[in-house]
This record gives C-alpha cells, sequence and structure tokens, in this order.
C-alpha cells in the first residue's frame, strides 16, 4: 500500500472515528440525563400519588366524620326498626360527594347503603376486627352489583343516646381512571393495566396494599421515550452527515498532503531508484525548505559524495587491475620465455662446439621453439579477448537454439554432451554471441573437469519468472573454497590456463542483467546455473 493511500485511510479514519465518539459520547450523555430525569419523574409521580393519597384519605375522613355527626344519622342509633332509613345513604353520598357510603347497625347489619340498596340487612364482619374510631383511610375491595370496585375507605362510629349507642359509618371514594388521569402529567402514563403503557416506555409499578398487607391492584407510570428516541434518531443522522463530509474531506486532504508530501517523496524515491539501477547523474528535486526539503538536499550532497567515491574506487581499480594484469601476463609470459631462452643458447652453443650436429640440433630446436611460441600466442590471445568484451547487442534471443548452435560440432572424443531442454522455452533479451561464447567456456571447462571422459548435461527451463541454463559434469567436483573464488580473475584449479575463462562468463552474465552460481559436491560433479531475463517488447531497446 502506497503512502498515498495510508495518509487517506489514517486521516478519513481518525475523522470517521473522532465523528462517531463525539456521537457516543453525547448519545450516551443524553441518554443517562434522561434516564435520572426519567427516575425524577417516576419519584415524583410516586410522591405525588402518595400525597395526593394522603389528601384524599383527610378528606375522606372528614366527610365520613361530617356524616357520623349529621342529625340523619344520630337518628338512627338506638332505634329498633331501621326500614324508615332505607334510603337515607344514597342522599348522604351525595351531600358529601362520596362513591361509597353504608351505614351499619351495631351488630354490622347494612342500614343503608349508597352504592348497592339491595344489600339492606346484610352484615360486615369484618368491621368488628379493629378499632376504627381511631384508625386512618384505607384501601379495600368492595363488592357491586356489577363486581368489584376497588376504594379508598374510613370508618367512624356515630354515638348517641342515654345509655349511649351507635351505628357504623362506612365511607369511601372509588380509585378509578379519573383518579389516575389527575395525576398524570405530560409525558406520563398511568394505568391500571401494564399492557396499555407502550413496550418502549419506563415503567415502574405502585402497589396498592389493604391494611393486612395484601396487594390488591397495581398502578403503573409510564414514562415515554419517544422524546430520547428523536434525539438519538437526531444524532445519528448527524453522526452519518459529519462522518461523510468528513470523509470527503479526509480525501481532499489526503490530496493534498500527498501533493506537499508524498509526491517530493515519490520523487525523492525514484532518483534512490535511479542511483541504484546506475544513473549516478539522478538527482532529486528540491521544492520547499521542511524536513522533505532538507532530505531531498542531503540525498543530492549524497548522491554526490557517491559519485566521487566511485569514481576514485573506478580510478583505483583500474590502476589495480592494469597492476594485476601486468603481474599475471609476466608471470605467464615467463614460464614460456625460459625455455625460449635456454634454446637459443643451446644452438650457439652447439654451433660453436660442434658445427657438425647443428643440422641435427636446430632441428629439434626449432620445433621447441615453435611450440613455446604457440602458447606465448595463445597466452596473448586470452588476455586479448578479455581486455576487449564489446557491449552486448540484445536482442529476443532463443536460448535452445544458441545451445544446439554450441554442441552441433563435437568438441571432444571422450566426452558426451547430453541436452535436457525444456519445450516452449520464453525467450531471452541477450546478445547471440555473446551467450554462446559465456556457454562455451563453460562447457569446455566441465569438459576440462572429466580427463578420462564422462557426460556434460546442459539443460534449460523456466524458473521464478526467468529462464534459466545449467551446465553439469560428472567429474570429481569442487570444495567449498574453490567454489567461492572460482569467478576470481587469474585464478585456476588447472595446471594450464590464465583462470580467465570463467571471469569472462562473468562478465558477460553481469552485462546481461543475470546471475551465475555453482554447486558442487566433492566426488559427485559440479553445476553451474546461469539465470536470465526474459525477454519484453519494453527492453528490446535496454
Amino acid at each position: 500500500m502506497s503512502f498515498r493511500w495510508k495518509v487517506l485511510f489514517a486521516i478519513t479514519l481518525t475523522v470517521a472515528a473522532s465523528v462517531w465518539l463525539v456521537a457516543w459520547l453525547v448519545t450516551a450523555t443524553i441518554t443517562r440525563t434522561f434516564e435520572e430525569r426519567d427516575k425524577r419523574r417516576a419519584a415524583t409521580v410516586v410522591a405525588q400519588f402518595r400525597k395526593d393519597f394522603e389528601r384524599r384519605g383527610e378528606e375522606l375522613t372528614q366527610r365520613v366524620k361530617a356524616i357520623a355527626a349529621s342529625p340523619t344519622v344520630t337518628a338512627m342509633v338506638g332505634q329498633t326498626d331501621y326500614a324508615p332509613f332505607v334510603n337515607e345513604a344514597e342522599q348522604l353520598a351525595a351531600e358529601q360527594r362520596l362513591n361509597f357510603l353504608e351505614i351499619l347497625a351495631p351488630d354490622t347489619a347494612i342500614i343503608t347503603s349508597a352504592h348497592w340498596a339491595a344489600r339492606f340487612g346484610y352484615k360486615q364482619a369484618w368491621i368488628e376486627q379493629r378499632a376504627w374510631q381511631q384508625a386512618g383511610p384505607f384501601l379495600r375491595l368492595e363488592e357491586l352489583a356489577d363486581g368489584a370496585a376497588l376504594g379508598l375507605f374510613a370508618v367512624r362510629k356515630a354515638v348517641a343516646g342515654d345509655p349511649p349507642s351507635f351505628v357504623w359509618v362506612v365511607g369511601g371514594f372509588r380509585l378509578n381512571d379519573a383518579f389516575l388521569n389527575s395525576i398524570a402529567e405530560d409525558g406520563i402514563q398511568v394505568s391500571w393495566n401494564r399492557k396499555q403503557i407502550p413496550e418502549d416506555a419506563i415503567v415502574t409499578g405502585i402497589p396498592l396494599r389493604d391494611v393486612d398487607g395484601r396487594t390488591l391492584a397495581t398502578i403503573y407510570v409510564g414514562q415515554s421515550q419517544k422524546e430520547l428516541q428523536e434525539i438519538r434518531a437526531t444524532i445519528r443522522q448527524t453522526a452519518w452527515s459529519v462522518g461523510i463530509a468528513g470523509v470527503l474531506l479526509g480525501a481532499l486532504l489526503s490530496l493534498w498532503v500527498s501533493a506537499r508530501v508524498t509526491k517530493p517523496l515519490e520523487n525523492l524515491a525514484a532518483s534512490v531508484r535511479g542511483i541504484a539501477q546506475g544513473n549516478w547523474d539522478t538527482r532529486a528535486e528540491v521544492r520547499s525548505q521542511d524536513e522533505v526539503g532538507r532530505l531531498a538536499r542531503d540525498f543530492n550532497s549524497m548522491a554526490e559524495q557517491l559519485v566521487d567515491q566511485k569514481q576514485r574506487m573506478l580510478q583505483a581499480e583500474r590502476v589495480a587491475a592494469w597492476r594485476e594484469l601486468a603481474r599475471r601476463l609476466a608471470h605467464e609470459l615467463k614460464n614460456p620465455l625460459f625455455p625460449l631462452q635456454i634454446t637459443i643458447e643451446n644452438l650457439r652453443r652447439v654451433r660453436e662446439t660442434k658445427p657438425e650436429q647443428f643440422e641435427e640440433v636446430f632441428e629439434e630446436c626449432t620445433v621447441t621453439l615453435l611450440a613455446e611460441l604457440d602458447q606465448l600466442k595463445q597466452i596473448v590471445g586470452r588476455f586479448s579477448d578479455f581486455a576487449k568484451m564489446p557491449a552486448p547487442h540484445f536482442e529476443a534471443t532463443d536460448v535452445n537454439q544458441v545451445v544446439r548452435d554450441l554442441t552441433r560440432l563435437k568438441m571432444s572424443d571422450s566426452v558426451r554432451v547430453e541436452l535436457e531442454l525444456s519445450d516452449a522455452l520464453p525467450l531471452v533479451n541477450a546478445d547471440p554471441e555473446q551467450l554462446k561464447r559465456a556457454l562455451r567456456n563453460l562447457t569446455l571447462n566441465a569438459m576440462d573437469a572429466l580427463p578420462e571422459g564422462g557426460v556434460v548435461t546442459i539443460r534449460t527451463m523456466e524458473a521464478q519468472g526467468r529462464v534459466r541454463i545449467e551446465v553439469s559434469d560428472t567429474g570429481k567436483g569442487l570444495t567449498e573454497e574453490e567454489c567461492e573464488r572460482l569467478f576470481t580473475p587469474y585464478y585456476t584449479t588447472k595446471h594450464h590456463g590464465t583462470g580467465l575463462g570463467l571471469a569472462i562468463v562473468q562478465s558477460v552474465v553481469s552485462d546481461h542483467k543475470g546471475t551465475i552460481t555453482v554447486a558442487s559436491t566433492p566426488g559427485q560433479g559440479a553445476t553451474f546455473r546461469m539465470e536470465l531475463n526474459k525477454y519484453e517488447q519494453a527492453a528490446a531497446g535496454g
């Protein structure tokens, strides 16, 4: 992945992550705020309900006391016939605005009932279970003609006469939907039925218990989450909008950064590649005074230093090479010159001391002289070949055809050359004559390793996107040290030769941007492996 794309991804990810982090924090804060508000509102509703319940209870107690003290009720005290009072409760309940009202005889029999007149004479045994005169209001399920109803009740005695007697007065308010609506607020729904409150609302249950602690009913307080959901939706929509805008801004910012940062870095990288490929005149363009500009200037300074060092090294290498060449040439010429000198001295001595044998000695000496001169000619020719290596002329080359042309003529009577050529082998970008020259040197070198005969195998194949040529022999092989020094000029493992053959091969391969290696195991022969680049149209001019 390029640096430009990394910048784009980094900026986009940073912007998007920041937007969503802020959105999440805002949503969490608002949610927490709403939850705390809802808790406070729920507590307020519960407190309001209890306060209203207490107020209603006090009001109910006062109204029941008023009824107990009324002349109508005190007239019932001490009576033995309650028939004349059967319809009095309805009027009294209406005057005090009560939903429930019953007046009971001392034996708890109903004298009159405002909410169910037909219950005259029914006894209410539960009223004798407590001392109601000082008791506060309480909850109770009251039986009606159409079913039970929940109500808030108060009980008081109406006492009169001498000796004193009493009747029970039981009055109450009905807890119905109207009662719930009186304590409801905006955004808060109160119901007897949990199913009537929306599923997404926060629900608080308020149990209603009687004097014995039994739950008679539950009031459900639901707080709508619609407002919170709308705010969340708005935040999400805003986050998406800002996030998309942030991505677009990140893309524009990355383009700007690319123009200001990545483009100079790409140019600098191209300059580095140019230097690595041998284009020593390559220089980076300096466009700014920032860190990238300083880096470009430092690179140009380094490139100039490298060029200077390269020139000095080349000069030193040339001097060392000519010194080594002179030393090697002197060494190689010294060997045949000594026999030449001895032969000429023998001729002169024979001519002076034994003229009659001069012709016979002359013939023998001329044979020696010609042999040594031929060796001198070979030495000079090899050094000449190494010195005049021409620049390669690249073209699309069929390696298999080069190998066939090389082995068309028989090179040795004792060594057999076998070919293992891969079919459909790609063409290579090479100079056919120099490639043939390098392969000839490798083949002759392999044959020299087989003085008593053997097999030299030449293989071609495609490997790892390149064309590979292998030359193997069945000789005695090479040691690890010999393999390391084999391509060094003037190094040879033979008793004859200059040690330039494999150096020439390496020079040819290097000029072709290829590689050459050797693998060998003592006693199992050696394999020289050459790898060349495949031919491409773009490389035709190179």
